[in-house]
């Protein structure tokens, strides 16, 4: 079946040169992954290796994807809200502003006007954007942390959040209506500039979203004692985060490799601050200046990762400890200034540490678990909107967080600032570094301990390997792992909580997730990623010290990976 396709992308006679050249001298295996389907557009939109191929990203791709979106926004708003817009936005990555561009072609076409930022701009401020300028939906052109051969597609609604199941659904199926690529029709850009479908922002845009992102200080005014490295990883927040830290006064210092907007990322293995890897150079600048915490961003700068110098070495944080240590010191400070509300809510996801929870209710505030994917915790901002509870916090465990919810999505950016703030607080105040905060709350609050295991799987077998994986811990319910007793398993695709014989039902949208809660407060997930041909085994605990959980959780994982190596 795939080679019908193959052989019409060969013979097509407007076929890019540099398409046609991807397709010579590939063996069949190689064409039957490009071919063999269509590369997926889900509900977070669309990633995937740039080439030729209906399985790869490449202007006809991008062209279909457009033209889904642009028949779904006739249908649901009607021709008379088109002139209300889409803003798109674009990474660094190789093809994102010919995608960008791409994008508005399509768009044009229908009617619907575009706005695209004048150069590249972080994921964060397209939400922002979307909503500043009551435009239909927003685009944003990225990869985020993928190796640099990928590129990808996200789509936003009206209200900044990235789209639900429940319209995103639609959404894939009116895209995967177009059965040709090559006759979908376009517009010329500079003529949808003539006539004002297309309009560029920048600047206004720019000022307007750092004006929020600085609205998060609580002491703005404070001695600023600190000494930062900031990298962005060759990303989006090389201007905008020079510009935050400058007009917060921070002294910091800029790794200026990085600063460099390479798509092919020269300077690291993995353009993602989860990956201790990609702090090198931020470590040697750190120690080189005496710094005392280190901050690096994505690649479309909506994750941000710390390290924080203790006993002249730096100590890269996980999400999970940062969100922790980011959430105490808003409440608490909150709670001095006596800003408190009096109904909050703080959200984070079914594979995040329990230690944040447990802090906000400590508080007093209620905490919502949301599926991963920080569209769900968008979402969830916006059904406050109508109830008496406020937004207090947002966050997941990859490295995602978000304080103001003008943003419904996570925002390295405010992120960046909260945790300056913290550091500069807790030296001039208690003489401690983020690092001995966080011994602190685990004296409080227990200790807690988090894996993170990536299992890549490529291509078509790597796919079949997943699902069989799933299968099984679906279908086989264990009892115990580890010499340790399950208490309940949560299956999230039939919606199903087993309880030994009992069953009820779970209430978040339906995922191809399963979670095992063991006794002593132990617990793993296992979900196929969303983005990236992986399968993401998640495991966390607590005890009553730092050892004895990452103990527990190391032996746990252990027993976890040995069954899942036997089944797959």
């Amino acid at each position: 079946m795939w080679e019908k396709t193959y052989q019409k992308w060969l013979n097509f006679e407007g076929l890019d040169s540099e398409l046609k050249n991807d397709m010579i001298g590939k063996t069949n295996i190689e064409l039957e992954e490009m071919f063999y389907t269509s590369l997926e557009f889900g509900t977070g939109g669309m990633r995937g290796i740039l080439g030729a191929g209906t399985n790869r990203l490449n202007i006809y791709t991008i062209r279909k994807a457009n033209d889904g979106l642009a028949r779904y926004l006739r249908k649901r708003y009607g021709i008379n809200q088109l002139n209300r817009g889409v803003v798109i936005a674009y990474d660094n990555r190789k093809m994102s502003k010919e995608f960008a561009e791409e994008s508005a072609k399509v768009l044009g076409y229908y009617g619907i006007k575009t706005y695209i930022f004048d150069t590249l701009r972080p994921t964060p401020e397209l939400s922002f954007a979307t909503r500043l300028l009551n435009a239909l939906a927003g685009i944003v052109v990225t990869a985020s942390h993928n190796p640099p051969q990928y590129n990808g597609y996200k789509i936003y609604d009206e209200f900044g959040c990235q789209f639900t199941p429940i319209y995103a659904d639609v959404i894939v199926e009116m895209v995967n209506e177009v059965e040709d690529v090559f006759s979908i029709p376009v517009r010329n850009f500079l003529e949808l500039k003539k006539e004002g479908l297309v309009e560029m922002i920048g600047k206004d845009v720019d000022d307007k979203y750092l004006k929020l992102v600085k609205s998060i200080q609580l002491h703005p005014q404070m001695k600023k004692n600190i000494k930062i490295v900031f990298t962005p990883l060759h990303g989006t927040s090389a201007l905008l985060g020079t510009r935050l830290l400058q007009e917060t006064n921070y002294e910091f210092y800029p790794v200026k490799a990085q600063m460099v907007h390479d798509p092919f990322f020269s300077t690291v293995k993995s353009p993602n601050p989860e990956n201790p890897e990609a702090f090198h150079l931020a470590i040697e600048l750190g120690k080189k200046v005496d710094a005392d915490l280190l901050i690096a961003t994505d690649p479309d700068a909506d994750r941000l990762g710390i390290a924080v110098k203790n006993d002249g070495n730096y100590i890269l944080l996980t999400g999970n400890q940062t969100g922790a240590i980011l959430l105490y010191y808003l409440l608490n400070e909150k709670k001095k200034l006596g800003l408190l509300p009096q109904k909050g809510v703080v959200f984070n996801t079914i594979v995040t540490s329990d230690l944040g929870a447990k802090i906000a209710r400590s508080f007093g505030y209620e905490v919502i678990s949301t599926l991963t994917g920080f569209k769900y915790i968008g979402e969830q901002a916006r059904f406050l909107e109508s109830t008496d509870k406020q937004f207090l916090f947002g966050y997941e465990e990859s490295f995602g967080y978000v304080i103001n919810d003008g943003v419904r999505d996570k925002d390295s950016l405010q992120a960046m600032l909260l945790a300056a703030e913290a550091a500069s607080y807790y030296k001039e105040t208690e003489h401690k570094t983020l690092y001995e905060k966080l011994g602190d709350l685990f004296d409080e609050f227990g200790a807690y301990y988090e894996d993170l295991h990536n299992i890549n799987l490529l291509g078509l077998e790597g796919k079949r390997q997943i699902d069989r994986i799933m299968t099984y811990f679906r279908k086989h319910h264990l009892d115990q792992i580890s010499h340790i007793k399950v208490s309940s398993i949560e299956d999230y695709e039939t919606s199903i909580k087993y309880e030994g014989k009992s069953k009820s039902t779970l209430l978040l949208p339906k995922s191809n997730v399963i979670k095992y809660i063991l006794k002593n407060g132990l617990w793993f997930v296992l979900r196929p990623s969303g983005t990236e041909p992986k399968l993401k085994i998640y495991v966390g605990g607590n005890d009553v010290s730092f050892e004895k959980a990452k103990t527990l959780v190391k032996e746990v994982s252990k027993e976890l990976l040995k069954l899942v190596n036997q089944v797959k």
